[in-house]
């Protein structure tokens, strides 16, 4: 029986890897930090077929402490600070947790035992402005946030680990995915669950910033497969995760509503204030590379995921 061990298992894909891993016949642990308002939701319904131990992205000894109790063949380095408005408030947390906290972790790998294979999550918000479209693993990095510079850091500290200590070290560049347990900070989960909201007259409007932005959405539970393939190979690498597809804020407004019965011009207003300080306007990946070498491919088209999303907050908002 393999042993992985998943950092962030409590987010969205981290359970949806951990209730990936369990099917495959994995021993699956899962890292949580020591907190009163952890909260284990999304794990409830697996929580007694994993076993979860704490640890800290921002101390070393406890990383090293998880590895010797989980003994893992595989790590999943997919906790972060994740939000990245979060992160121009609180850029030097973001660069502890996602950027030097994988250096801790790729640090206590390599004591504890090199020959554990890692992965680690990449983001497509490293490519920021982007200069070429679509995106590949090969295009230039110009990342417009403190998440995507601290991404950028951990990106080529792995392959530089790979490199250097011939580690097994792979990079995930996951474009944006979603599902009904995403965070309800983020915008797929904010209009879906604005809709569910008006659907159940608990709400008259939704106040949005830039419709405009284009963004490649696909959906979590695809995404974590491409995660698990990647450490299944002979050679580590790294790889794009995208559909290939580019939809806009607006129409991902548009589906929403429209699958609740409703007229988006009816509830949204615009407010300049949820406009990030430096916006990305456009993210497309390539997943060429990885449906060639990992044959891998996305199964949830964009429409059919944000009613998915829909229909579970409709659910738990009731009607009116």
């Amino acid at each position: 029986m393999p042993t992985a061990l998943i950092t962030g298992i409590t987010g969205q894909d981290g359970s949806y890897l951990a209730e990936l891993l369990l099917s495959k016949g994995y021993s699956v642990w899962g890292m949580v930090r020591r907190s009163s308002s952890e909260s284990f939701d999304r794990i409830e319904h697996i929580r007694d077929r994993v076993t979860l131990v704490h640890g800290d992205l921002l101390d070393q000894s406890s990383l090293v402490s998880v590895l010797q109790q989980s003994e893992p063949d595989e790590v999943y380095g997919l906790a972060a600070q994740s939000f990245v408005p979060t992160s121009w408030s609180q850029p030097v947390l973001t660069a502890e947790f996602t950027a030097v906290g994988v250096t801790r972790l790729l640090e206590a790998i390599r004591q504890v035992n090199p020959k554990i294979r890692f992965y680690q999550a990449s983001s497509s918000e490293m490519f920021g402005q982007v200069r070429e479209t679509p995106q590949t693993e090969t295009t230039p990095l110009y990342p417009r946030s403190p998440y995507g510079v601290a991404k950028c850091f951990g990106h080529y500290l792995t392959v530089n680990y790979r490199e250097s200590y011939g580690m097994f070290c792979c990079s995930g560049i996951l474009f944006n995915h979603e599902s009904p347990r995403r965070g309800l900070e983020f915008v797929t989960r904010k209009v879906t669950d604005g809709v569910a909201k008006i659907n159940a007259g608990k709400a008259t409007h939704l106040s949005l910033g830039n419709l405009d932005a284009y963004r490649d959405w696909g959906y979590a539970g695809d995404y974590v497969e491409a995660m698990w393939l990647m450490l299944q190979q002979p050679a580590a690498d790294d790889f794009v995760i995208a559909t290939g597809k580019m939809h806009s804020v607006r129409d991902l407004v548009e589906v929403a509503f429209s699958h609740a019965g409703l007229d988006y011009q009816d509830h949204v207003v615009l407010d300049d204030s949820l406009i990030r300080p430096a916006e990305v306007e456009l993210l497309v990946g390539d997943s060429s590379k990885a449906q060639k070498i990992l044959g891998w491919e996305p199964r949830i088209d964009f429409p059919t995921l944000i009613r998915m999303m829909v229909d579970a907050d409709v659910e738990r908002h009731g009607s009116r």
